[in-house]
């Protein structure tokens, strides 16, 4: 299956993210290891290498953490986000004063293994289902702080965004309907207020609910908790009539199943909430 470069996001809404975690890791005094083993004029060079095989992604913010600490030093980059390397592959050189290249090196690889990590589990979902028609998208079930990138890491690894925030689109899930009274009042209420530019999506997890929302005239449902038989009769139901989304504590495992019910999309939390990390390093070469 060929992936679609993903464009790279800008650095101004990333460098806001590294200044934070330079910030953290400096604390009071700065990196004192660093200070007190290496002399302060000395010069290194080392390569960022991946140790496992996967998709990458956070290039930029590593660069950016480099060039925060010390804009002298050189990134030489290898390898582009949502790239596929193998174990012991150079994503990229860096060059420079030695104390600032090992004062960036943590938040550097803590970006890029983080969010290499998501890029990896996604591409191997999506191309686990790559025979049917649906499309694998993430969840707002992200760190707080770094929801852009991490939603950025899944589209790098072939992946769609679900809502990125509460303002992109309506989605009526199950205690908005028990506040609001039931199903039509919560999607009525909520076509007075949409107008024609916010989307419209209902949660259900019953054939029953799913019905009233078809009735109601909804164009997308999220098909939650559902077991793949009844997804399939889900599906049926909604074709010609709205677009179909399977949804709730869908794996790796499960995901095949889930799309071979015809659904549209699968959303999965795991992507951001439960992936592992993918090892890379930084090691010295000069």
């Amino acid at each position: 299956m060929t992936i679609e470069k993903e464009p790279a996001l800008d650095d101004v809404l990333l460098k806001p993210l590294v200044e934070n975690a330079l910030t953290e890791d400096l604390g009071r005094r700065g990196d004192v290891t660093s200070q007190a083993t290496i002399p302060a004029d000395m010069q290194a060079q080392l390569q960022i290498k991946a140790r496992q095989a996967g998709v990458i992604c956070g290039m930029d913010l590593a660069r950016l953490s480099f060039a925060l600490v010390d804009a002298q030093i050189e990134f030489i980059a290898q390898v582009q986000d949502g790239e596929t390397v193998e174990a012991g592959a150079v994503l990229a050189t860096v060059k420079g004063n030695a104390r600032h290249l090992l004062t960036a090196e943590r938040t550097a690889l803590n970006f890029m293994t983080h969010l290499s990590g998501i890029a990896t589990a996604t591409r191997q979902i999506v191309d686990s289902v790559a025979q049917y028609p649906a499309q694998i998208t993430c969840t707002r079930k992200t760190i707080p702080g770094l929801r852009i990138v991490q939603k950025y890491a899944v589209r790098c690894g072939g992946g769609r965004n679900h809502r990125l925030g509460l303002d992109d689109a309506i989605l009526i899930k199950d205690n908005h309907i028990a506040i609001a009274g039931d199903i039509k009042t919560a999607i009525q209420q909520a076509q007075k207020f949409a107008g024609h530019l916010i989307p419209i999506e209902v949660e259900v997890d019953t054939l029953e609910q799913l019905e009233q929302a078809l009735d109601a005239g909804v164009s997308l449902v999220l098909l939650d908790n559902m077991s793949p038989e009844t997804l399939s009769q889900a599906v049926t139901m909604c074709k010609g009539r709205a677009k179909t989304e399977a949804s709730g504590g869908i794996t790796p495992e499960t995901a095949q199943a889930a799309a071979s019910t015809g659904v549209d999309f699968i959303a999965m939390g795991y992507l951001t909430h439960s992936t592992t990390a993918l090892d890379i390093g930084l090691d010295f070469s000069a």
